[in-house]
């Protein structure tokens, strides 16, 4: 049976549903917002994190979002079938990947719920141990703020609160090769993100050949994920194609096929692929084709963080997931949280932690 099988009969019996909003401010330039989705029947609760970006998209959905037509009994394939034909959005978004986003929330609480109602848990149910997870934290060195320099500053205060703490950073058009060196003198940097596939977004970088080349040699056992390919950057990047990593363009197996050079690990965000059966044939593509897998992260406040964390841990417990608890994204990180790897507290029943 395919992974998706193993899920995709499971009875869920749905009564009702609820909205709570989550926000957590990240200085003046951002603030994170997400909903929850909690789906109640037969005496239990599931709960998905809608991780849109757009604090309108989530305004919106918490303001009329408790009209959707999703009571009944079902089973984990036909409540995901029921979707396809649901606006999930009382307006249309910001952002179109946010139609996934919040596809994902629904889809992975149908399986929380299912999973409680039916007394196992989701390991239990893919026939999976789950393993400790390796992780690694992801940040960017600066601010949103065009005029603030990057330091390595943040990289230093983790370090000196969790030696051993490993990174996934995101260079910048503000790097010097001074920061890089900097850098590269900490030993701690597992993957650098060149956020090459953004476009009108806060984290957007402008391509730059010569940025490529210098973090590409600086760290070369670091992955590099989401480069732009183009006439100017894949003279850069060939030498490196078997370090070269994807993020933003992976949300079903075609777009692995895709890539200009047949990967070797993708980052798997599970928000990115919506329905749960792109998803799971997403791992068993990659398992079938030799492709390692990491986890990544997208600020989640509450359960969606659990869920990538989860999922990790039956699949891909070994590679640099960004999946480092939820507090490591705070602007002040607070003291005493797990190290990597970090075994999680796997409940007898459902997609979630005891």
């Amino acid at each position: 049976m395919s992974t998706y099988e193993l899920i995709a009969g499971l009875p869920v019996e749905i009564e009702s549903y609820e909205l709570e909003g989550r926000e957590l401010p990240f200085g003046e330039q951002f603030t994170r917002f997400t909903t929850l989705i909690r789906l109640r029947g037969a005496g239990e609760e599931g709960v998905g994190e809608d991780v849109t970006y757009d604090g309108i998209d989530h305004a919106n959905f918490q303001a009329g979002g408790t009209e959707l037509p999703i009571t009944g009994s079902h089973t984990i394939d036909s409540f995901s079938k029921l979707l396809d034909g649901i606006e999930l959005f009382p307006d249309p978004p910001v952002r179109e990947p946010s139609i996934d986003y919040r596809r994902w929330a629904m889809e992975s609480a149908a399986l929380d719920l299912a999973l409680r109602q039916a007394g196992k848990s989701l390991a239990d149910a893919l026939g999976r141990e789950p393993r400790p997870v390796n992780f690694v934290v992801s940040m960017r060195l600066g601010s949103f703020d065009p005029d603030e320099p990057e330091t390595t500053e943040k990289v230093t205060r983790m370090l000196s609160l969790y030696p051993g703490t490993r990174f996934k950073l995101d260079p910048t058009n503000k790097w010097t090769p001074e920061l890089i060196q900097e850098l590269v003198g900490t030993g701690a940097v597992d993957s650098v993100d060149l956020k090459g596939m953004y476009r009108g977004t806060p984290v957007d970088v402008d391509t730059d050949p010569e940025l490529y080349q210098r973090v590409a040699e600086a760290f070369p056992d670091a992955w590099i994920e989401d480069p732009d390919v183009n006439d100017e950057t894949r003279p850069v990047l060939e030498p490196h194609a078997h370090r070269i990593t994807w993020d933003a363009p992976i949300h079903s197996v075609a777009d692995i096929e895709s890539r200009p050079w047949k990967p070797k690990m993708v980052n798997i965000k599970p928000s990115r692929f919506g329905a749960l059966r792109r998803l799971m044939e997403t791992y068993d593509y990659c398992e079938r084709e030799g492709i390692g897998a990491y986890g990544g992260g997208q600020t989640e406040l509450a359960e969606g963080r659990g869920h990538i964390q989860y999922l990790a841990a039956v699949f891909h417990p070994d590679t640099p997931n960004d999946t480092a608890p939820r507090e490591f994204n705070m602007p002040e990180v607070p003291d005493g949280l797990p190290a990597s790897p970090m075994t999680l507290p796997i409940a007898d029943t459902g997609f979630c932690f005891a």
